[in-house]
């Protein structure tokens, strides 16, 4: 095996920047009904007990019954490294900006992902609420075995055709789909909710979601830098069933 193949089993998600705090959403909310407002106002006015007590129960309104755009005026941006698969799921959600590094312009690292052994590996049920049960030992084995030889395999025949002085367009059509990318994704809360909303599984939702393990991986970090900025928020959201506005 060459040396400079890497396997890895986890997803990385790093918050590059966010103009995002629950203010955001009652500042947006309040200008129906008071106008023009600085937002140094809008925060000086919720730092006091009553205060913190009326922006709660705002938030928590505007999340219940469904008044999602003053979620909108705010931003997070995601570094991600995963493999494509992951990505390929994460773009079909039309509500976020999106730019991946190129095959066509570098030379993609030789990183794949490979399951963790604790992984669930077994398939059953119906189309829409699958569940996926722990793979026996032998399943384990050629998991790891089958994705480990073909990485490489690929990966070599990648290597060769560019030394042969083929384009990075035409010599990337051989890689596995488990090798890893990058990329930086842009969204606003009512975005990510709604992403969240589809790709973690929670007991007790509104709408339960059955989503593939690796971009739930993403899903729940991202999800803990939310809650994080957001605190109010995303209380809101788990506190309505997980429902996005």
């Amino acid at each position: 095996m060459p040396n400079d193949i890497e396997f890895r089993s986890d997803i990385t998600v790093e918050l590059v920047r966010a103009s995002a705090h629950d203010s955001d959403v009652l500042f947006a909310a309040r200008v129906s009904t008071q106008g023009e407002q600085t937002l140094e106002a809008a925060q000086a006015s919720e730092d006091t007990e009553a205060g913190d007590k009326r922006a709660r129960g705002l938030i928590n309104y505007l999340m219940r019954d469904r008044h999602g755009s003053p979620f909108e005026h705010n931003s997070m941006t995601f570094y991600v490294q995963a493999p494509i698969f992951v990505f390929r799921e994460f773009m079909r959600h039309r509500i976020a900006s999106y730019n991946e590094e190129s095959g066509r312009y570098r030379e993609l690292n030789p990183t794949f992902y490979v399951p963790n052994a604790d992984r669930n590996l077994v398939q059953v049920g119906k189309p829409g609420a699958y569940e996926f049960l722990p793979g026996s030992t032998e399943q384990i084995s050629l998991v790891d075995h089958e994705t480990r030889a073909q990485s490489v395999s690929a990966f070599q025949s990648y290597q060769r055709m560019l030394e042969a002085g083929v384009a990075r367009e035409v010599a990337r059509i051989v890689l596995p789909l488990n090798i890893y990318s990058s990329m930086y994704v842009t969204l606003n809360a009512r975005s990510l909710m709604n992403f969240l909303s589809l790709r973690t599984k929670r007991e007790g939702t509104t709408f339960p979601s059955f989503p593939q393990r690796e971009i739930e991986m993403a899903a729940e970090k991202m999800e803990d830098f939310f809650a994080e900025l957001m605190p109010l928020t995303y209380a809101a959201f788990n506190g309505n069933g997980r429902v996005a506005p």
